[in-house]
C-alpha cells in the first residue's frame, strides 16, 4: 500500500514492529501502523490517528500497512484476490473509524451538550469550549503522579511534570482535598483562562474532573517560576539586567491584557513571583486564576468578606477591608519589581538597621537619594542604570499607600519604556518595620500588626 497522510501522525526511529503493535493495541485512539523506514528491512514505528487519508494500492512499490479492526475470523483466505481484501480492509476500517467517531459524537453530546464542557460562564453568558482528559491519561503522562515528577507544591495542592502519548510535555495542577481552593476557585480558573490568550498569560489546555479528582492541564513551562531564580543564590546569577527587564516588562503586558485589552475586564488578586512562569526563552507567563474576579461594565471596584491570597503582596485596602480593584493588581506588580531588581523577597525582608520591610527599606533608600543601592549585586555588570532607576521609581508609584495614587497598566507600560514622564512617589503602603522573625507565604484572613519602626507610626488602616 502506499502510506496515508501523515499530518495526524507520530513516530518513534528505535522501536521494533512488534513494539509499535503493542503500543498501537494499547492507544484507543490508534487507527493503524507500519514501518517508519523499510530500507534496512523494517525499523521504527509509525502510528496514525483519527481519519486514515490519500490511502491507495499500489501496482508495485509501497510497504505494508497495519490497520486496527475487530478480530474477525476468517476475514482472509488462501488465494484471496490482493484487491478484494485490500477493498475488505479499507471497508472495515471506514466503517470502525466512522463507527468511533460516531460513538465520540455521541458521547460528547450526552455529557457536554452543546459546545459546553460542563459549566456556562453566568457572567458572559457562553458555553466554554474546553478539553477533556482522561484520568487515566493524565495518571499515566504523569507517571501515577510520582514523586520524582513532582515540580512544586503550593496552597492548592502539587504540580507534576507530564508527558502525553504524543510527546507533548504538559504540566498537570492537582487540586489538593485539604486545599483551601474547592470547587469553586477550580471553575473559576477554567472558565477564565479558557477564554484568554496572550504570550504572557499561561496556556490551559484542559482539565479532568474524573474519580474525585479535580485536575488542570497546563503547557509545560521549561524554566519553572520566576522565584525560582531570584530568590535562589545560585540561579539569581543567570538573570542579567536584560532578561529582568524584559520579565518585568511581560509581566506588565500580560496585567494589561486582562485589565483592559482582554474581552473580560479581570483582576487577578494572587499575583506573586511564584505564579509567573517562564518558558523556554525567559518570556513570563501569568498563571494561577483561582482567587481571580471578572469586572464588568464600568465597575471600578468590589469587596469581599473572605479575604485570600499571600502575605507581603497584598494592598492594604485589601489585606484590611477585603477592597479590591484594579489597583490592587497594580500594587502586587510594584512588589515583584522591587522584588525583580533587588533580589529580595517582601514577605520575611528585615532592613538590619531600621527593621523595615522591602518596600520601607526601598522607600528609605529613595528618600536618602540611594536607590541603586537597592540593586541585587549580581547585576553589577550589567545594569542599564537609567533603566533600573525607571523600574525603581515605578515600582514605587506602583505600591503607594493610596490605589487612586497608583498607575494603572498602561501608564506603567509607558513609563517603563521611557515614554511617559515619572511624577516622584509617595510612602508605600504597609510602610512598617519587621520582627526580623522568618514568614513563609500564606493565606491571609486577618492582621493586627502594627508598625514598630522609629521612622513612622504606620498601621494598617489606608491613609
Amino acid at each position: 500500500m502506499k502510506l496515508p497522510d501523515t499530518s495526524a501522525s507520530w513516530y518513534n526511529t528505535t522501536m521494533s514492529l512488534q513494539e509499535c503493535e503493542k503500543l498501537c493495541l494499547r492507544n484507543c485512539t490508534c487507527a493503524a501502523y507500519s514501518n517508519l523506514n523499510i530500507s534496512d528491512g523494517g525499523s521504527g514505528c509509525l502510528h496514525w490517528f483519527n481519519n486514515i487519508v490519500d490511502l491507495r494500492e499500489l501496482k508495485e512499490g509501497g510497504q505494508d500497512f497495519y490497520i486496527r479492526v475487530s478480530a474477525v475470523s476468517g476475514l482472509v483466505k488462501n488465494g484471496m484476490d490482493k484487491r478484494r481484501l485490500a477493498g475488505i480492509v479499507i471497508g472495515c476500517a471506514t466503517l470502525i473509524i466512522s463507527i468511533v467517531i460516531l460513538g465520540l459524537i455521541i458521547r460528547k453530546k450526552l455529557m457536554h451538550p452543546g459546545k459546553a464542557i460542563y459549566w456556562r460562564d453566568k457572567n458572559d453568558k457562553e458555553d466554554i469550549d474546553l478539553p477533556i482528559f482522561e484520568f487515566s491519561t493524565i495518571s499515566n503522562a504523569t507517571d501515577q503522579f510520582s514523586e520524582r515528577n513532582k515540580l512544586g507544591q503550593g496552597g492548592f495542592g502539587p504540580v507534576y511534570k507530564g508527558v502525553l502519548v504524543d510527546g507533548q510535555e504538559i504540566a498537570v495542577k492537582r487540586l489538593s482535598k485539604t486545599s483551601g481552593q474547592g470547587m469553586d476557585e477550580f471553575k473559576n480558573e477554567v472558565l477564565l483562562i479558557a477564554k484568554l490568550q496572550h504570550r504572557n498569560l499561561v496556556k490551559l489546555l484542559g482539565c479532568s474532573i474524573q474519580q474525585g479528582e479535580k485536575l488542570l492541564i497546563y503547557e509545560f513551562m521549561l524554566n519553572g517560576s520566576l522565584d525560582y531564580f531570584i530568590f535562589n543564590s545560585t540561579k539569581t546569577k543567570l538573570l542579567d539586567w536584560t532578561k529582568r527587564f524584559h520579565i518585568i516588562d511581560g509581566i506588565a503586558r500580560g496585567l494589561l491584557y486582562l485589565h483592559q485589552d482582554s474581552r473580560l475586564r479581570i483582576i487577578h488578586r494572587d499575583l506573586k513571583t511564584s505564579n509567573i512562569l517562564l518558558d523556554i526563552n525567559m518570556n513570563p507567563k501569568i498563571s494561577d486564576f483561582g482567587l481571580a474576579r471578572i469586572f464588568g461594565g464600568d465597575q471600578a471596584e468590589a469587596n469581599t468578606n473572605r479575604v485570600m491570597g499571600t502575605y507581603g503582596y497584598m494592598p492594604p485596602e485589601y489585606a484590611v477591608h477585603g477592597s479590591f480593584s484594579d489597583k490592587s493588581d497594580v500594587f502586587s506588580f510594584g512588589v515583584m519589581v522591587l522584588e525583580i531588581i533587588s533580589g529580595k523577597k517582601n514577605r520575611g525582608f528585615c532592613d538590619p538597621h531600621y527593621r523595615l520591610n522591602l518596600l520601607g527599606h526601598a522607600w528609605k533608600l529613595w528618600i536618602e537619594k540611594r536607590p541603586m543601592d537597592l540593586m541585587d549585586e549580581q547585576l553589577q555588570d550589567s545594569v542599564i542604570s537609567s533603566e533600573l532607576l525607571r523600574c525603581i521609581q515605578v515600582g514605587l508609584l506602583c505600591v503607594q499607600q493610596r490605589p487612586e495614587d497608583r498607575p494603572n497598566m498602561s501608564t506603567v507600560i509607558l513609563m517603563l519604556n521611557g515614554e511617559k514622564s515619572l511624577p516622584n512617589p509617595g510612602e508605600p503602603g504597609f510602610y512598617i518595620g519587621s520582627d526580623n522573625q522568618p514568614l513563609a507565604d500564606s493565606t491571609i484572613r486577618s492582621s493586627g500588626e502594627c508598625s514598630i519602626n522609629e521612622a513612622s507610626n504606620s498601621t494598617l488602616e489606608p491613609r
